[in-house]
């Protein structure tokens, strides 16, 4: 290691252990691929990337959640666990060093969701005060199942959906999206038999044609995507292109994802806004009512607490429940939520509920300094 781990570490550690949670070590070379398939394009372009002798992908351990989750699935642990972890990840950023430390504690397997989003955020709001005593510690709620929930019910197809889905957590991606829902696009300049195939959605003739045009340019079929890939991909763009949203769904859709309340008001707001919009989320909403009954149980100060109807984590593998604390000045200090889906496409046997979050030492430390 080149840096050293900041001095109220010990402190981390003793909340760990009263929190149940096992300190586990991981290796900071990791395999890339999992990062470059499932940690979003904002962490994709900060990894630092190597390969092996015999050319496999590697990369410096640029967060932990991927790492502790492969980790589990390779020891064929039982669950549930609870990993703690405290080291450094690798990434590139604009301001800062490369190389810095992170907490964090991953609850995996727990049959409980609602317990187990509630104590995630309880654990890391509990580290942060024990930290930084003294210093109001604002939280952000997001909730990515009730986005898609809305989305559903208000009819959009499953490519708008997937759309608008990974573009969540950004609102500037967000906001393209939407823009071109409300307005779509014309027709690309397709090479005529390409449009026309395109048109009569015949995928697999796509692909054929598509194949033939790479073999007589010369391009290779594992160069990129494959010729099914890009058939698939061109056929997609075209059903988005064809879907426009009516006037009261588009106003429906921009109220959802520009609601911003005190958490105690979210559950009553949210049901208010589906009976005007005659949208049923039933489920969606009750799972989220169960969760927020659990978050007041856990003691935390709730006038801290805001929910966001359009915040989200920049990371692909969150699904569900998703938050942010911050300093005062509005530094974000950690971030977390639930990725029911990762373990499974990491390589789990069996589907494996998981949530946690990481918490940013090195900011922690600059504000502990600030204040001193």
């Amino acid at each position: 290691m080149t840096l050293r781990a900041p001095d109220f570490a010990d402190d981390i550690f003793a909340l760990f252990n009263e929190r149940d949670a096992a300190l586990t070590d991981i290796a900071i070379i990791q395999p890339a691929d999992p990062f470059l398939d499932m940690a979003g394009e904002d962490l994709r372009r900060r990894i630092f990337l190597t390969e092996s002798e015999t050319g496999a992908n590697l990369c410096l351990r640029p967060e932990f959640t991927i790492p502790v989750c492969r980790d589990h699935i390779e020891k064929r642990a039982a669950t549930p666990q609870r990993y703690a972890y405290l080291g450094e990840v690798f990434r590139q950023q604009r301001e800062g060093g490369a190389e810095f430390f992170q907490a964090g504690i991953e609850d995996l397997g727990a049959s409980d969701r609602a317990g187990a989003d509630a104590r995630s955020l309880g654990d890391a709001h509990a580290l942060l005060a024990r930290v930084l005593p003294g210093h109001a510690l604002p939280v952000t709620l997001g909730d990515q199942a009730v986005f898609e929930a809305v989305l559903s019910a208000l009819g959009l197809p499953r490519g708008w959906q997937m759309r608008l889905t990974r573009a969540f957590g950004s609102q500037k991606l967000l906001q393209v999206a939407l823009d071109d829902l409300a307005n779509p696009q014309g027709a690309t300049n397709l090479p005529r038999a390409v449009a026309g195939l395109v048109a009569r959605g015949g995928e697999a003739a796509l692909a054929e044609h598509v194949s033939v045009v790479m073999e007589k340019t010369g391009l290779s079929p594992t160069a990129g995507r494959t010729p099914q890939e890009i058939a698939r991909r061109l056929i997609e763009k075209a059903e988005l292109r064809s879907v426009r949203l009516t006037d009261e769904a588009m106003s429906a859709l921009k109220a959802f994802v520009s609601m911003r309340v005190p958490f105690a008001e979210a559950g009553e707001r949210l049901s208010a806004f589906a009976a005007e919009n005659g949208l049923i989320l039933d489920d969606a909403l009750e799972t989220f009512a169960a969760r927020a009954e659990r978050i007041s149980a856990e003691g935390l100060p709730l006038d801290a607490l805001t929910y966001d109807a359009g915040f989200g984590r920049p990371l692909d593998y969150y699904t569900g429940f998703v938050f942010e604390i911050a300093s005062p000045t509005g530094t974000v200090l950690a971030g977390g939520g639930r990725y029911d889906r990762l373990l499974t496409l990491l390589g789990a046997e069996t589907p494996i509920p998981g949530v946690g979050f990481s918490i940013w030492l090195d900011r922690v430390a600059g504000l502990k300094e600030t204040a001193a």
